[in-house]
């Protein structure tokens, strides 16, 4: 199958997907921008308790195609937690998407919940130093099952870009910053290196 057939039968399955809306294929220009922006974003994460790591699209960065496109209220989060928070290599908090347990979480006084991130044990923000040893705000890169599954399609990554890269997104599709909209990265490679 020729690439050009790889890329419509992913964009068909893109814009399938419940609460999608605008898609774009990312240039070569458009990579080093979200790079650039990303670099930045890296160094303000968490109300300034930490620096961020987005794992997610670094990875997607690197695929062979990338897709950019526009979500709404309706969009399915992948499966969490989609941000981790680690100090000192151990996972110390994340984002929890179950109210049930974020009441728990709240109910314990070691924890610490601000909206949907739970951080596991408060005592970890009297340890760190925020110059020296911050927190460390990770995205991870997130599978994609329903492009994965297609025929010569590998790698099937979706990420979720910083606040700078989603404003650069938008800007790109021609779309102001709507309440509720929001943007994802899917990126795939054409052959399989897994092996």
């Amino acid at each position: 199958m020729q690439s050009d057939d790889i890329i419509e039968q992913v964009s068909s399955c893109i814009k399938n997907m419940e609460g999608v809306g605008d898609t774009l294929i990312l240039t070569e220009e458009d990579r080093e921008t979200i790079r650039e922006l990303e670099k930045k974003a890296d160094e303000m994460t968490l109300m300034g308790l930490g620096k961020g790591d987005n794992k997610g699209v670094k990875q997607v960065l690197n695929n062979d195609v990338i897709f950019a496109f526009t979500t709404d209220m309706d969009f399915k989060w992948p499966v969490g937690p989609n941000v981790i928070l680690m100090h000192e290599g151990c996972v110390v908090g994340e984002d929890v998407d179950d109210e049930a347990k974020l009441e728990e979480f709240k109910c314990c006084k070691t924890n610490l919940v601000i909206g949907n991130i739970v951080i596991y044990d408060i005592n970890v923000l009297k340890r760190m130093d925020t110059k020296t040893n911050p927190l460390i705000v990770v995205l991870p890169p997130k599978p994609c099952s329903e492009v994965e599954d297609l025929q010569e399609v590998c790698n099937a990554t979706l990420a979720s870009p910083s606040p700078p890269s989603d404003e650069y997104i938008k800007e790109r599709l021609g779309l102001q910053n709507i309440h509720g909209t929001g943007t994802f990265l899917l990126g795939f490679d054409f052959e399989c290196n897994c092996n």
